[in-house]
């Protein structure tokens, strides 16, 4: 199979054989923190909630505020990062990602647009980030084991999932159960509620600052595009595979997050479990961390099997998941929601690297049109919710079942894709 490399590396030191596992293993701390960040929404979703009063449409802003930030600055970060090279890149994002998280601290002090714009500034930080790195980590190594790596890299994504829940938990959502009554708190009880953010969210800005100046000083591979010549618009939207993976894209992103956003309240009704939010946020530790155990496993599977097929079997497990959540009842209705994670796992990865396999020059244009498409994110938690408003909570899991409907259709389609490769 004749093969486009996606861009050409040059190693920081050229006196030494080129070794990508330094870089590799530097580049995962990106993927943990934007993982972490991320996270944090499912907390901020029923605290904001709890604080303000919310419906669950107007509770899902938050989503949407953070996600539309990838449609908007997607197209616009991937231009900055082939001017300035994707190392620049990363420490633009974390820069940028530090002011955002710093917002927070003025936003606890003021109304609930403030925390809305504060996540939009977070938000383009990481969409920075985004394009950075997952191109970067798909060229650090042999093509036919692009899949594998960004699966192995994005375990650590899920990892920051995974711990940051039950860290967000313990220092904002625990407030929420000494209200009695959230509807009718005064004044003074909403601003001490919404300065529980303030804390964690600096220190937050603190770690990002730090490692933008780690990631400004140390040296790494200088990765640049081949063709550094026009590529016109057209021509990237021809691309049929990159077009389809870009609406996968959408859908995967779009069900991951609003089942994530769901999953507190969800556990909160009392014919499921009955959990108050502080318990129900260590459950969606178990969400993320599936997802991260998820990844390992998919990592090591994918050197034999082709990534269509196991997307394509994943999905289809995903969707009887949620079928057993919507109409099942009690903790069996719990786990199965929660299980999901567990599939979730190799979608984002796997749709990304066969999205922009062989895209050769054109890879941070596709690159750029797959992370707008995590805009998914900001669009499907709104449907989800309006559902949720109209004809409850647990039937309007089979929206994301819909998202995943397409996913298993995108893996089969593509399912030969790399079978005639050996890994290496």
């Amino acid at each position: 199979m004749e093969r486009a490399s996606p861009a050409a590396i040059e190693p920081a030191d050229r006196a030494q054989p080129t070794n990508y596992t330094f870089p590799l293993t530097v580049v995962t701390a990106l993927f943990f923190m934007w993982g972490l960040l991320t996270s944090l929404n499912d907390i901020l979703i029923p605290h904001l909630k709890s604080v303000y009063n919310l419906t669950y449409v107007q509770a899902m802003m938050v989503n949407l505020a953070f996600f539309s930030g990838y449609f908007l600055l997607s197209v616009p970060a991937g231009a900055l990062i082939r001017r300035i090279g994707y190392k620049a890149g990363a420490v633009v994002g974390l820069a940028v990602c530090a002011v955002g998280a710093a917002l927070f601290y003025p936003a606890a002090t003021s109304v609930y647009a403030l925390f809305l714009f504060a996540l939009f500034v977070l938000a383009g930080g990481i969409t920075i980030l985004q394009v950075a790195a997952n191109p970067y980590v798909t060229v650090l190594g042999a093509p036919a084991t692009a899949s594998s790596r960004l699966n192995l890299t994005q375990a650590l994504n899920s990892f920051g999932t995974f711990v940051g829940p039950p860290i967000g938990g313990y220092l904002i959502l625990s407030h929420i159960s000494t209200v009695a009554d959230p509807n009718h708190m005064t004044a003074a009880e909403k601003l001490a509620q919404a300065q529980a953010v303030q804390g964690p969210y600096l220190g937050l800005a603190a770690t990002l600052a730090i490692l933008a100046i780690l990631f400004a000083v140390i040296r790494l591979p200088i990765i640049r595009d081949e063709d550094t010549g026009s590529v016109s618009g057209g021509s990237i939207l021809k691309r049929k595979r990159l077009m389809l993976g870009v609406l996968a894209i959408f859908v995967y992103v779009g069900a991951e997050v609003s089942i994530g956003s769901f999953l507190i309240n969800y556990m909160g009704d009392a014919s499921i479990a009955g959990f108050t939010p502080e318990v129900g946020a260590n459950y969606v530790a178990y969400y993320w961390g599936g997802a991260m155990v998820g990844r390992f496993i998919g990592s090591a599977v994918m050197r034999t099997v082709s990534p269509g097929k196991v997307l394509a079997f994943n999905a289809a497990v995903c969707i009887a998941l949620l079928a057993a959540t919507t109409f099942g009842h009690g903790h069996f209705a719990m786990w199965a929601v929660l299980a999901v994670g567990l599939f979730n796992s190799i979608m984002f990865p796997t749709i990304f690297s066969m999205s922009v396999h062989e895209l050769g020059p054109q890879t941070s244009q596709g690159s750029g049109l797959l992370v707008m498409a995590i805009a998914g994110g900001a669009v499907v938690p709104v449907i989800q919710a309006q559902a949720a408003d109209a004809i409850g909570l647990q039937p309007s899991f089979l929206i994301p079942a819909v998202c995943y409907a397409y996913i298993l259709y995108f893996g089969a389609k593509y399912a030969r894709m790399y079978v005639d490769v050996k890994a290496v």
